[in-house]
């Protein structure tokens, strides 16, 4: 374990609530604020290509502070980079084929265990507001506002407490999920029960749609490029090329970029002509602005419309499109992070001001990673770093040393296991997480030394089925359709683009996380992905 304080400029934050008795019951508060698509490079916490420009722009300060009042896991993983079956896995404490849920297309069996319905059952008073994009009523939870599928940024409209029918709040989608989580707040804060607290962000999620107010944010800077952003996937499995969610091609002008017919346009098919490499006319875009007043309309055009003919009149094509799209995508997803940074923000204050910060545990996290041009992608699904890893960060006022940094190897699903330790419950023997409680309290415990991970949705993206495992210094990757293998030293190969698979000189590395891959896939009771999709599919 290696725990090193940094940041410490912040940590002298910590008196703001040293002081505070929180709530009269031993058992603490959660706050469990999570968001969908969030970067480790997109995050001032982390270390990374992009951490010092993240830093510098102001991106992620109130993320930044909260790892500094406690800790941050430099080796957070998911299961299966995927919104609903990393949420499901992150519910029951299970990997994908055990939970039932492998992929965005199915719904969830909310008549199984999660640990929401625990806490409810062991006296915690339980509220979720956000995405939760699992297609089943949310289950276990006093009170819920929950965005209808993958939601809207402009204007939402939520299912509440179980309801079919959509209540919509005006505003922007991180502002109103906030501004729900203080009302309820606010409304408990008194109470003689813990709670158990859910802000689930939307963002930022594709399509990345800017607050109004974050419009011209970053405006008249540079993203950094990653140096894979070109990659061409030599070396590689055949796989990797047949993939279609590539910044070059797949990276939608019209609704990603938005280059499309103003949001006031009576027609907003009538722009439509002149731009390489537009492969369709996806709708999501016009879909939001049909949701925005007049004043978000004309807001969105101020700052779009003279982008845009700008960048027509440009007339760029090849390699030069390709680094523009890059830098609107990126733009527009780091003000989609800013807008949720700034509302952590509000969250955190109000903790402080109200005296409940002292016994509030805060947690942070992602349903998975994702890419921000590293090998010219976009989106998530892989089992490389980028979409691999998630941020967590954690902060329990007088347990957890701020500034702590642990490089223990933690999953999802031990999300569920380790939160109900901290609330003094057992989870059940079938949990196939595992409490990392000790290690937040600096105890020197065994623990894991590698993870297993499964990917198993077909069609979009065209990203084939894998699996594999990785340790702290290397990761097999096994894709079944083709038979293909690859081996990646991370240590000397971070950017994982030198598949060492048959490599001679580490024949002896290779044979031994086959076997460590054969010994998680057993402990664990999985299929290879390709055997279970296929049984699945018969059965359907």
């Amino acid at each position: 374990m290696k725990i090193a304080s940094s940041f410490k400029g912040w940590i002298l934050l910590i008196s703001l609530f040293a002081g505070t008795t929180g709530q009269a019951s031993e058992r603490p508060n959660i706050l469990f604020i999570f968001s969908d698509d969030h970067s480790l490079q997109a995050l001032s916490a982390y270390e990374g290509r992009m951490q010092k420009f993240i830093r510098e722009q102001g991106v992620t300060p109130n993320l930044e502070r909260l790892a500094a009042q406690g800790a941050v896991f430099e080796n957070s993983f998911v299961t299966n980079s995927i919104c609903g079956p990393s949420r499901a896995a992150i519910l029951t404490g299970k990997h994908s084929q055990h939970n039932g849920f492998i992929r965005n297309s199915q719904q969830f069996n909310p008549d199984q265990w999660t640990f929401p319905q625990a806490l409810q059952e062991a006296g915690y008073n339980t509220a979720i507001f956000g995405k939760w994009h699992l297609g089943t009523a949310p289950r276990g939870f006093d009170e819920s506002w929950v965005l209808q599928g993958q939601g809207y940024y402009y204007n939402p409209d939520f299912f509440v407490n179980g309801s079919s029918k959509l209540t919509r709040q005006e505003g922007y989608v991180s502002d109103v999920i906030t501004e729900k989580t203080l009302e309820w707040l606010e409304a408990n804060k008194d109470s003689d029960q813990p709670f158990f607290l859910c802000s689930w962000h939307k963002a930022p999620h594709r399509t990345w749609m800017p607050a109004e107010r974050h419009l011209y944010f970053l405006e008249n800077v540079d993203i950094p490029e990653p140096p894979t952003l070109f990659d061409d996937y030599s070396g590689r499995s055949s796989v990797l090329k047949e993939q279609t969610m590539s910044i070059a091609n797949e990276l939608n002008i019209a609704h990603d970029t938005k280059v499309t017919a103003p949001a006031t346009s009576e027609n907003l098919d009538a722009f439509w002509s002149g731009v390489e490499n537009t492969k369709s006319k996806d709708p999501s875009t016009r879909w939001e602005f049909a949701r925005m007043s007049d004043r978000q309309k004309q807001a969105w055009d101020y700052h779009y419309v003279a982008r845009n003919e700008k960048f027509l009149e440009q007339n760029l094509k090849g390699q030069a499109l390709t680094k523009w799209k890059y830098q609107a995508y990126m733009k527009d997803y780091l003000r989609c992070i800013k807008a949720m940074d700034e509302n952590i923000g509000r969250l955190m204050r109000y903790l402080e001001e109200s005296g409940l910060a002292g016994n509030t545990i805060v947690v942070y996290s992602s349903d998975q990673g994702f890419y921000n041009g590293e090998h010219g992608w976009y989106d998530k699904r892989w089992m490389y770093e980028e979409s691999f890893r998630n941020p967590f960060l954690i902060r329990w006022p007088g347990k957890i040393k701020p500034g702590s940094r642990f490089d223990e190897l933690i999953q999802n699903i031990d999300y569920a296991p380790t939160l109900l330790d901290i609330a003094g419950l057992n989870a059940p023997a079938e949990i196939q997480g595992e409490s990392f409680k000790p290690i937040l309290l600096g105890k020197d415990i065994p623990w894991r030394d590698s993870l297993l991970y499964t990917y198993y949705e077909q069609g979009i993206h065209d990203v084939a089925l894998h699996y594999g495992v990785r340790d702290h210094r290397y990761k097999l990757i096994h894709f079944p359709e083709t038979g293909e293998k690859e081996f990646y030293d991370l240590k000397q190969d971070p950017q994982e683009i030198n598949n060492r698979w048959g490599d001679s000189g580490l024949t002896e590395e290779i044979n031994r996380m086959e076997k460590e891959l054969s010994r998680l896939m057993t402990r664990y009771g999985i299929e290879s992905p390709l055997e279970y999709v296929r049984k699945l599919d018969q059965m359907d």
